[in-house]
């Protein structure tokens, strides 16, 4: 007789195989320098950090929604679309996976190799907490806050990837949709808009749920939205993958 979960024993399966995929492809490493190099450009460049003689690593964290829109559609464009276009995705759907296996194994590759890239971040605030006097409470809540943004938009990017039939096409879809629900809340500044609009512009913008966050502020509206908006793009995901099985 065997023990253990035979369901999350594949879903472990395929994190590995998922992991292993990023470890030997040069798109994971060149990914990872060019975010690591655009957050810390950003600071010490763009926003002048030492000129500008402030404890505070806000508009440092405000790179990396920006940064997202390039290095997740980076990240999430071969989960699905490899899968089509080499032909591989049939025989997932024929094995004894669940969808929902498929689509966690997928998010949790993924996610997770957002979460390495984040971690090499970790030694520039470690390594100016010296310099002057920082809020580590506000530090933790902006890495929440990045946390949380970038597993919406992972979710997000898997869902596009797997009605993409190429890599390309997948990188596209989901580098001009994450372009614009992180930045669509500025269309209400610089517009105009009644009332009703300018909310609706807000509550779809992700950089908009991300404000609470960069400001230490849990915002239990703000973490409802990353987590419900991770589980329906999760969800969707896993109708695409329903489709294309009994169809």
């Amino acid at each position: 007789m065997k023990n253990g979960n035979p369901r999350g024993g594949s879903t472990a399966a395929l994190v590995r195989k998922e992991l292993y995929s990023y470890c030997i492809s040069p798109v994971f490493y060149g990914t990872g320098v060019f975010f690591l190099l655009f957050v810390n450009i950003w600071l010490f460049y763009f926003q002048q950090f030492f000129a500008r003689d402030m404890a505070s690593l806000r508009s440092w964290f405000a790179a990396f929604p920006l940064a997202y829109i390039a290095v997740i559609p980076a990240i999430t464009m071969k989960s699905w679309a490899e899968e089509r276009r080499t032909g591989s995705m049939e025989l997932l759907l024929t094995m004894p996976f669940s969808e929902w296996n498929l689509v966690l194994g997928k998010f949790t590759a993924a996610f997770g190799v957002l979460a390495v890239f984040l971690l090499l971040t970790v030694p520039l605030p470690l390594s100016i907490l010296p310099l002057g006097n920082f809020d580590g409470g506000i530090i933790l809540g902006e890495y929440a806050g990045v946390l949380l943004l970038g597993a919406s938009a992972t979710a997000m990017g898997l869902f596009f990837s797997s009605f993409s039939r190429n890599q390309a096409g997948a990188f596209l879809g989901s580098a001009v949709v994450l372009l614009t629900v992180t930045l669509i809340n500025q269309i209400s500044r610089v517009l105009n808009l009644p009332r009703f609009a300018a909310e609706l512009c807000n509550f779809l913008s992700l950089s908009f749920h991300f404000e609470s966050f960069s400001r230490g502020i849990l915002d239990s509206r703000d973490l409802a939205f990353f987590i419900l908006s991770t589980l329906l793009f999760l969800f969707l995901t896993t109708q695409v993958l329903l489709f294309r099985k009994w169809r």
